[in-house]
């Protein structure tokens, strides 16, 4: 044989600290046939500025799908089936890890900083990547890459699954939006990148072993590399050293390693031969079918020590019998019900499919439904049996359901199974037996109830008199063939299940989210390169992988006490709204009364939970009111410069194009806040120490107007943009962003300068009742400038 190896790289991600599933970062490797050795090397670097410390940097591994992590150890929905995660902890230095044999295909990787603090740092550069696809049922999902903060727009249910979240607005509430459009602080935060680098060494020739046909194999100091394909229903496949002879002795030195490695489990099966016999066997039920299987022979002599031996694969099938209703069902209107036992009672025309009928010369040994697959929207399948919703499950062969679930981006998703028999036709002594596997299905009822196949350990489900329903659900499954797998039993008395049948009802479907996340979650669309999968974004404190464990969750009072702070704090807006008429500063009070409702329900409707309220779309309140705070203090700094109104206005106008086109732009900016806001400083003071200078006098000149006005202004001002930038936490937001709101408005009150000397308190509504004063004096004003 030849080995040769290949080297895969991605582009590197900045991690970021772990509070979603959005915030860990993917990689995602293929894995080439017949590689045998893999290897990952794993490089970290950071940033050499002051903030940037020792970080321990978790890192998972998993092989079919997306790892199913927990790091902030919170609770999983009821009958969630998660296996436990493969994982590294590292610093920052590199790291390698090695995996000998992996199975061919999809392998991911995953990457986070330790679970986030509470405080809301800076964001200080934009996301990398924003997209829009439409959906086939016409919704817009907003695809996020890996490695964007969060904040994005709902996965919209999909139609025709059971269970539907609860009604929201088309761009509801999202916490995500709540806390990371805030401007960021002026320090850069740490950047820590990771990239992971893929080393394969695969075997270009292979030898092939076929079924019952000897294979010669001779050992030295190299191991030798086999393959066998298992075709669909195998049962049973037996490996067979034969003739193994080491320098002339009976002694058979080899061990033979069948199967590929997987994380986080690994089902490899190892046969070890140095006893004096010649032959040695290795039994695998329910081998993975329709592919290939590695067999790795390797010796356990010393060096420059031969191994001879013959290698014998032999493959027992099972024969499926189709299980089509318009074939079975043909006696179904014949069909009795025993109501003694509650079972059904088949038809003769469908006892003759029984374990000991024949044809062709063996006996069936499952009986096989048909499915159909139906794609509903992204990472969204709906799984049925043709013609009817439930499968007839008896006690001589296991009834068998393949669900596709190979299509790449299968296993972004849930996998939800729900069974149902109906009481009237399960005795108490009887009991359905379920196991659902990957690869291959479980047959071996009659023997062992554990559901484990040759290499996987699938998922068991039982249903009885007292317990009629069960439900599996299976987050981010691996990407194959799936199979579920049903037969009847009565421990106490078998004979009572020899001629008796169920019924069972499945619900079978994949989903983005479980349930949508519930009403205190939202269902996001992540994007890594190609690859598509969903997360939960949790708010109101729920926690978990569907946004289930409500340990730190807030009351409906907490809620509403939150709704009315952020909403009610915007009311102080009412008194710079009222200076400014009584001063004549109309466009001024016009801003300040689009700032205060744009913001009022633009809190309204970002609200977690029940205390919601949406006037509009989300993105448009959203835009709204950061246009109007930035405006805001535009106008109010611009104001304060006593500029002339021809001169005032213009910029005005100016000003507002330019937060518009900035916000539009990249709405989560902090300079495209306070680039503006800066400049109107610059004029303000400007023209402040133009006036000093021209009037040999400090501006303002009154001493009252610096110690009652200006300074009680400039302190408000200070302590909102400190606690706008360095207090607010998650927890303590919806209180700080309040008095936020109202020192911003407080703020105003105070640095407004004073209307004109000879002019009048509210001249503005004694001038609108005269139209041809105001023409009049306009007309005079323009001849005074000419």
């Amino acid at each position: 044989f030849r080995l040769v190896s290949e080297q895969f790289s991605q582009s590197p991600q900045k991690l970021s600290f772990y509070s979603w599933y959005g915030s860990a970062r993917l990689f995602h490797f293929r894995v080439p046939p017949d590689t045998v050795l893999l290897r990952w090397l794993l490089q970290v670097s950071q940033g050499s500025g002051p903030t940037c410390t020792n970080v321990e940097i978790t890192v998972y591994f998993r092989y079919g799908a997306p790892p199913v992590i927990n790091p902030l150890g919170t609770s999983f929905p009821a009958n969630t089936s998660v296996q436990p995660s493969f994982l590294i902890k590292m610093l920052q230095s590199n790291a390698s890890v090695n995996i000998s044999h992996p199975a061919p295909g999809d392998w991911f990787v995953v990457a986070h900083l330790p679970p986030s603090s509470q405080k809301i740092e800076v964001k200080v550069r934009r996301a990398a990547f924003q997209g829009w696809v439409a959906g086939p049922i016409g919704a817009r999902i907003h695809l996020l890459r890996a490695e964007l903060a969060l904040g994005s727009a709902a996965l919209p249910p999909t139609p025709g699954l059971p269970g539907p979240a609860p009604h929201r607005p088309d761009s509801g509430p999202d916490p995500p939006h709540l806390l990371s459009f805030l401007p960021q602080g002026f320090v850069p935060t740490c950047a820590y990148v990771f990239q992971p680098d893929m080393l394969v060494v695969r075997v270009v020739e292979v030898s092939v072993l076929e079924p019952d046909v000897p294979l010669p194999q001779t050992l030295l100091s190299h191991p030798s590399y086999l393959k066998i394909f298992v075709p669909k229903y195998t049962q049973e496949l037996r490996l067979e050293l034969q003739g193994c002879v080491s320098n002339g002795s009976l002694g058979c030195p080899v061990r033979l390693t069948v199967g590929s490695a997987t994380l986080p489990s690994n089902f490899q099966k190892v046969l070890t031969c140095t006893g004096p016999t010649q032959a040695c066997r290795l039994l695998l039920p329910s081998p993975p079918w329709d592919r290939w299987l590695q067999v790795t022979a390797k010796s356990l002599a010393g060096p420059r020590v031969s191994v001879a031996f013959s290698t014998v694969a032999a493959l027992t099938a099972c024969r499926p019998w189709s299980g089509n209703f318009q074939h079975l069902l043909q006696g179904s209107l014949n069909q009795s019900c025993n109501t003694s036992t509650g079972l059904l009672s088949p038809s003769p025309s469908y006892q003759d499919v029984g374990g000991n009928s024949v044809l062709g010369g063996g006996p069936f040994c499952l009986m096989s439904y048909p499915v159909m697959r139906e794609d509903m929207d992204v990472v969204s399948v709906r799984f049925r049996p043709l013609d009817r919703d439930w499968v007839l499950v008896q006690s001589d062969m296991p009834s068998v359901m393949r669900l596709h679930l190979n299509m790449g981006m299968d296993s972004g998703g849930s996998l939800t199974i729900s069974l149902w028999a109906n009481k009237s036709v399960l005795a108490n002594n009887t009991w359905v037996v379920v196991c659902v596997n990957a690869a291959s299905p479980f047959l071996s009822f009659n023997t062992s109830l554990n559901c484990t196949t040759a290499f996987f350990q699938g998922y068991p489900l039982s249903l009885s008199a007292s317990s009629r329903k069960a439900t599996l659900i299976v987050p981010y499954p691996e990407a194959d063939n799936w199979y579920l797998s049903l037969q009847l039993l009565c421990p106490e008395r078998p004979e009572e299940c020899e001629k008796a049948s169920v019924l069972v009802e499945t619900t079978l479907y994949l989903v983005p989210c479980l349930n949508d996340c519930g009403p205190y979650g939202q269902c996001l669309l992540l994007r890594r390169h190609g690859y598509l999968y969903a997360g939960c974004s949790c708010k109101a404190g729920w926690r978990g992988w569907s946004c289930t464990d409500n340990s730190t969750a807030q009351t409906v009072a907490q809620q509403r006490v939150a709704a009315l702070l952020l909403t009610l704090s915007n009311l102080v807006f009412l008194a710079p709204i009222a200076i400014s008429v009584h001063r004549s500063l109309l466009v001024e009070a016009s801003v300040y009364a689009y700032t205060m409702f744009f913001s009022t329900f633009y809190h309204a409707c970002d609200q977690p939970g029940e205390a919601v309220l949406c006037i509009l779309s989300y993105d448009t309140l959203q835009y709204c009111d950061f246009l109007g705070s930035g405006v805001s203090i535009w106008v109010t700094i611009l104001c304060m410069a006593r500029l002339k109104a021809a001169l005032k206005y213009v910029l005005f106008l100016l000003g507002t194009l330019v937060f518009a086109m900035s916000l539009q732009l990249d709405r989560r900016g902090v300079w495209n806040m306070l680039g503006p806001c800066l400049f109107a400083f610059v004029v303000m003071v400007t023209m402040w120490v133009y006036r000093c200078g021209h009037r040999r006098h400090c501006y303002p000149t009154s001493w009252q107007r610096w110690v009652f006005y200006l300074l009680p202004g400039i302190s408000m001002a200070t302590v909102a943009i400190a606690i706008y930038t360095c207090m607010i936490t998650s927890d303590n937001y919806y209180y700080t962003h309040s008095i936020w709101h109202m020192l911003l408005a407080g703020s105003a009150v105070f640095l407004l300068p004073p209307r004109d000397k000879h002019a009048e308190p509210w001249v503005c509504s004694k001038k609108l009742t005269c139209h041809y004063q105001i023409c009049k004096n306009h007309r005079e004003e323009l001849y005074t400038v000419t």
